[in-house]
């Protein structure tokens, strides 16, 4: 059996892993989070709930569109009626559900830090929780500025990727005791560029208060990027309440979080980088800032993989 690691439990690793096991193999996904997803994520605070990462996902690609249904099928996905003119899928009850579907059935070992990855006499040594452990192939989809401090920034797929920038972005959550003003709202040149009514998603907590998640644009979320999570939140809160209208009475909880690697602003231009046919990195950030562009690359990959032990 061939053994594959794959470091990352965010659509492109499970993208890859699903394959390979539908292949027969047995990946062994490594993330070092606490829940899977990445930017497919929920979060959860006073018994409430925010999709404060990814807000939902399309799909052009005829295979992802087949995933996204078959995802609806087993009821962990829905369309969301969200005001604008697309199809938006988001996940059930929250955009980590999307994750968690995908995974079902998977080796994910979580809170598994992955330090470094070197070549040895077996193919790759993994380094998790300071102990090596041995593959035959490995796969990288962490963001591509990370990958330079697994491999080495002197290491041909390190090198490869270096013209390639992703944007970071703040995201606010807040809980207000006051009726919806909208659903959602895109202001590409705004502070703030995008605004959700979060609970309006199907599957999600009816009643009061108004969940709400707030994104900020690209500008804002670069020139406070390394404020602590309470300064942005002070920043964010009062932007938000100009928009819906509302005042800081009527706030009842708030919280910010600080996505890094938000947005894919240069992209590599193809499915995924690889050196031989042992080692591997993909992401979105190969084809651009859509989740289906993770999923694009990580079944690439998978696909390559296969090609290379048939």
């Amino acid at each position: 059996m061939t053994r594959v690691a794959i470091i990352g439990a965010g659509m492109a690793g499970l993208a890859c892993a699903r394959r390979l096991a539908e292949a027969g193999l047995q990946p062994v996904i490594y993330d070092k989070s606490r829940g899977i997803g990445g930017r497919l994520a929920t979060r959860r605070m006073g018994g409430l709930q925010f999709d404060h990462g990814a807000q939902y996902v399309t799909a052009r690609h005829d295979g992802f569109a087949a995933v996204l249904r078959d995802l609806q099928a087993q009821g962990a996905a829905a369309p969301w009626q969200d005001g604008s003119d697309g199809a938006h899928i988001v996940g059930v009850p929250g955009m980590s559900g999307l994750a968690r579907a995908m995974a079902a059935g998977l080796d994910v070992r979580q809170l598994a830090q992955v330090t470094a990855v070197r070549p040895d006499a077996a193919g790759w040594a993994v380094h998790i929780s300071d102990t090596w452990h041995s593959f035959d192939r490995v796969v990288l989809t962490v963001p591509a500025p990370q990958i330079a401090g697994l491999l080495g920034r002197h290491h041909a797929i390190s090198a490869e990727l270096a013209e390639v920038r992703l944007a970071p972005c703040l995201t606010l959550m807040a809980a207000i005791d006051a009726p919806p003003a909208f659903v959602s709202r895109s202001e590409a040149d705004d502070p703030l560029a995008w605004i959700a009514q979060d609970g309006s998603k199907p599957g999600r907590p009816q009643g009061k208060p108004t969940t709400w998640v707030a994104q900020a644009g690209p500008d804002f979320s670069l020139r406070y990027l390394e404020d602590d999570t309470d300064a942005i939140t002070a920043r964010m809160l009062p932007l938000l309440c100009d928009k819906l209208g509302v005042a800081a009475g009527e706030v009842g909880l708030a919280a910010a979080h600080r996505w890094r690697y938000a947005r894919v602003t240069v992209a590599l231009g193809r499915p995924f980088a690889q050196f031989g046919q042992t080692l591997y990195a993909g992401g979105d950030w190969c084809l651009g800032p859509r989740v289906e562009a993770a999923w694009i690359s990580g079944d690439a990959i998978a696909r390559d993989i296969l090609a290379g032990v048939a």
